[in-house]
């Protein structure tokens, strides 16, 4: 067996972003336990320029974990909780009139933030999640007719619980296509629960995010995605993408496949994949690590396999396993 770390040069240096990764994953390390590829996901999504739905019961530190991820970045944070009776202005701001020049100024809502934290996305109406799709697809927000653009870097994190579906209006399908992943957060295995009781008692009521310092600001985050494009991408490569992606649309088991931007999603976090592991190369394998968190929000199982119990996961293990790896 060769061994996989072979030193070779790079055209790209990558050095950097290598070491601003590992930095990330040890600060965050300090106080969340054993959610390495959940982290691991949230910073490929960062450098993809993607937005992120992370779905798991409540009390597994969802949103811990994606206030902590926002502060290991210099940038901007905000907050919405996603309620029954938020209105879109609440999100993207409002209109307000100036008694003094008897004229209308925009004061600009939570939105306007680089990490967007939205709780429990599938609690708000459709109107207010329909607020959401010039912001995430196009970084803008349009409100009485003038067009504000955001600042960069601009990623939504949202949380959703998959068990409490009372009072929920779940996502339609053009607003799930417009998340680059769906991270799905299970629970914590017994040794990791066990470390997860024993540092929160030496904190000590020590609240987690005084232990986090800022690792990567704004300039850097946009140097690190520029070297992400000039990764390389062989045409067999590019080709395995879109047959994967294709065989998502005319499988027996599936109702609805991926769409082309799932296939664009897939090239470019296997590209932040390749990058973080310090290759300016895609391989297979980089491919195969974006599958699941991209496709499993995008596919829809037929009601038969549904009703059988089946889950996407599942259907995308046969499809990978019926295409052929390129060499």
């Amino acid at each position: 067996m060769e061994n996989q770390d072979l030193d070779f040069n790079n055209r790209i240096p990558l050095e950097d972003l290598k070491n601003a990764v590992t930095a990330i994953k040890a600060e965050l390390g300090k106080v969340i336990v054993g959610q390495q590829e959940f982290i691991e996901l949230l910073i490929v999504a960062l450098l993809a320029d993607g937005h992120v739905l992370i779905e798991g019961v409540p009390g597994i530190a969802k949103t811990v974990t994606a206030k902590l991820f926002a502060k290991v970045l210099k940038t901007n944070f905000s907050r919405i909780q996603f309620t029954p009776d938020l209105m879109p202005s609440d999100v993207l701001g409002t209109s307000v009139l100036n008694m003094k020049t008897s004229e209308f100024e925009f004061h600009k809502g939570p939105i306007f933030s680089n990490v967007v934290l939205i709780d429990e996305i599938n609690r708000a109406p459709a109107k207010t999640q329909a607020a959401l799709f010039e912001t995430m697809e196009e970084r803008q927000a349009t409100v009485d007719g003038t067009t504000y653009p955001f600042e960069a870097p601009f990623m939504v994190l949202a949380t959703q619980n998959p068990i409490e579906q009372e009072g929920t209006y779940a996502l339609p399908e053009a607003q799930l296509d417009r998340f680059i992943f769906k991270i799905k957060v299970d629970y914590p295995s017994l040794e990791d629960e066990i470390k997860i009781i024993q540092t929160h008692h030496e904190r000590k009521g020590q609240k987690p995010q005084t232990l986090i310092q800022p690792i990567l600001d704004a300039k850097d985050l946009a140097d690190y995605k520029a070297k992400i494009q000039s990764v390389l991408v062989e045409e067999k490569i590019i080709k395995y993408i879109a047959e994967l992606v294709s065989k998502t649309r005319n499988h027996p088991h599936l109702y609805l496949g991926g769409s082309p931007r799932a296939s664009i999603s897939i090239l470019n976090t296997s590209k932040a994949f390749a990058a973080i592991s310090g290759r300016d190369f895609v391989t297979p394998d980089d491919v195969k690590k974006s599958l699941k968190p991209i496709l499993n929000h995008r596919i829809i199982l037929t009601p038969e396999r549904e009703m059988e119990g089946m889950k996407t996961e599942n259907v995308i293990d046969m499809i990978v396993q019926s295409v052929e790896v390129p060499r």
